[in-house]
């Protein structure tokens, strides 16, 4: 991959969508592999939040490269058709657990879903239980994507996955975000919750799943 991740980070930084969607577009190799895309996307939003946590920029810095990233996010789906209209595939939803603000890698693991032949719901941030429950049982959904990135948001976490895995019709919980790569989540989950610590454990789930039609 030539992408350079740095000059993409000063992009979101300064807000120029145009800009940053040309460094993707221009690359070939980025048009054609999803999964290269989504790891460049990564490690500059993953400089961006370390630039945050040292004091290097402000909120106001890491909202502007935020809002930035998704808009190439949503403009690389659009352009490749990467969502999915699939109304008979298995389905999915993805959300952010109550005051959990960091949606953009879920959002990634929506749209690789779809690519596998999923039908999937994004929710994005902070959405209460019981609005999770509800559309899980009345949508009928057989996997539950939860994303969590601070560490005092974990206790709320362990309650998802209780109630979630607790219900009648029990949905499959995989676990991301920053906090599933840097710390051992089992703790906060149960035997049966999938932790998955990056888009390519992610990958390789969806390729093992009897349901999932990979292609990418």
């Amino acid at each position: 991959m030539t992408i350079d991740i740095q000059q993409l980070t000063n992009d979101f930084l300064e807000g120029d969508q145009d800009r940053a969607w040309d460094r993707i577009a221009e690359q070939k190799i980025l048009m054609e592999n999803s999964h290269l895309t989504y790891e460049a996307l990564t490690k500059a939003m993953q400089r961006v939040g370390k630039l945050w946590e040292e004091n290097e920029i402000s909120v106001a810095d890491e909202h502007l490269a935020t809002t930035t990233c998704d808009y190439v996010l949503s403009r690389y789906a659009y352009t490749r058709k990467l969502t999915s209209k699939n109304t008979t595939g298995p389905r999915a939803l993805f959300l952010c657990i109550e005051q959990e603000q960091h949606y953009l890698g879920l959002k990634m693991i929506s749209l690789l879903f779809q690519e596998y032949g999923w039908q999937t719901k994004l929710f994005g941030a902070n959405l209460p239980l019981e609005h999770v429950i509800d559309t899980v049982e009345e949508w009928d959904a057989s996997v539950v994507g939860i994303s969590v990135s601070i560490m005092s948001h974990v206790e709320r976490l362990n309650h998802y996955v209780t109630e979630l895995e607790g219900l009648e019709k029990t949905p499959e919980v995989i676990v991301g975000g920053r906090l599933a790569a840097q710390y051992d989540l089992s703790k906060y989950c149960s035997k049966e919750t999938i932790v998955v610590p990056n888009l390519d454990q992610v990958r390789l789930w969806l390729e093992n799943r009897k349901g999932g039609e990979g292609h990418v």
